[in-house]
């Protein structure tokens, strides 16, 4: 039986929707906004009607049969830890999206998505999926050094999951059989430790923690980073924008653009060799210290995200790490399909959605 998801990700300056029949894509578009609109509003929530209208003339205008619609879901944001999975939009998540511990652009997929569905009637559900807050740390992970300082997860739930689950179908396996370390190249960084379906340990690539990335500083030297916060040069935010934004490559080089540091690289520029290379190396450190968590029984070691279309960057990898296991790669990060297919999961009913409160 054919089914048709509708899937809504909003980013910090765009907003992605596709309609997907099953597993085929019938529909994707990409919005661009003026970064000038966006900055209009105070805080990501009061952009929630000026997106809406903007998905519904897109779809309007793809001639969309909102009446063929089964299910919509949406790009989850930063809401409580939960534990991974579809959970369905109900009234305490609304709450937490118009109050959210932070700002940032996913928080609307949901609250959009709900509004959808409610337009669409006839019993039509909206859900997210592997929020970024997805929490599924093992206690001992959470233990930092200082109490005041718990470590926290926030990584890239939704493509770490979706890739592992794809490895494990590949291989006639299931997620929940199998260990995995899952490194996602981004602009940020997340390397986690995926055992038996749930992602016990991994670095918060949110605001500092682990490898440095293209935009982000990752783990700092305290001490030092205590003193540059009180020398009087910075403000707090300009701290806080060095260490998500402006760290990292982006720090070092003038440029968060993997594929203009690879042509500088060609070019013969030895600090843009040297500091990816840094990069490379952090990467690979941080999936050592995973397998120490998986207590070196690891099935498979995979690199996803856009950095991984990088053959030379990830080959930088693979020699550090490949005597831990085998390594699969799986560039880029498909958020929509794997949005769309965690809905077709919950529509054929081979997972159970889950309540948040």
């Amino acid at each position: 039986m054919h089914k048709k998801i509708l899937v809504i990700n909003p980013g910090s300056t765009t907003t992605k929707i596709a309609v997907f029949d099953n597993n085929k894509s019938l529909f994707l578009k990409n919005i661009q906004h003026n970064p000038e609109d966006i900055e209009k509003f105070d805080r990501i929530a009061d952009q929630f009607d000026f997106r809406k209208t903007i998905i519904m003339e897109e779809l309007n205008m793809a001639n969309i049969d909102f009446h063929k619609i089964n299910i919509v879901v949406g790009r989850g944001g930063l809401l409580k830890p939960m534990t991974g999975g579809v959970y369905r939009v109900n009234e305490a998540m609304i709450r937490d999206i118009k109050n959210p511990m932070a700002e940032h652009a996913s928080n609307l997929g949901g609250y959009i998505a709900r509004e959808i569905a409610d337009l669409i009637g006839n019993g039509v559900e909206a859900y997210i999926a592997d929020p970024t807050c997805v929490d599924e740390l093992e206690d001992v992970a959470r233990i930092s050094g200082l109490p005041q300082i718990p470590r926290k997860s926030m990584l890239h739930a939704l493509n770490q999951k979706a890739v592992a689950r794809r490895f494990a179908s590949e291989t006639g396996s299931k997620y929940e059989e199998l260990n995995f370390i899952v490194a996602h190249l981004g602009g940020g960084i997340t390397v986690g430790a995926h055992q038996k379906g749930k992602i016990i340990d991994t670095n918060n690539g949110l605001d500092g923690d682990g490898p440095f990335s293209p935009e982000r500083a990752g783990g700092l030297p305290a001490g030092q980073l205590v003193e540059m916060c009180f020398s009087g040069k910075y403000t707090k935010a300009e701290i806080k924008k060095l260490l998500t934004g402006h760290g990292g490559v982006m720090a070092y080089l003038g440029t968060s653009s993997a594929i203009e540091v690879e042509h500088r690289i060609e070019n013969g520029d030895e600090q843009a060799k040297l500091i990816y290379s840094a990069m490379a190396y952090q990467v690979a450190k941080e999936i050592g210290a995973m397998s120490t968590v998986l207590k070196g029984e690891v099935d498979v070691i995979i690199l996803t995200g856009g950095v991984a279309y990088d053959k030379n960057f990830v080959d930088m990898i693979i020699e550090r790490v490949k005597h831990l296991g085998i390594v699969r790669v799986y560039p880029g990060e498909d958020e929509m399909r794997a949005l769309a297919m965690n809905g077709l999961l919950v529509l054929k009913g081979e997972i159970q959605a889950k309540e948040y409160y």
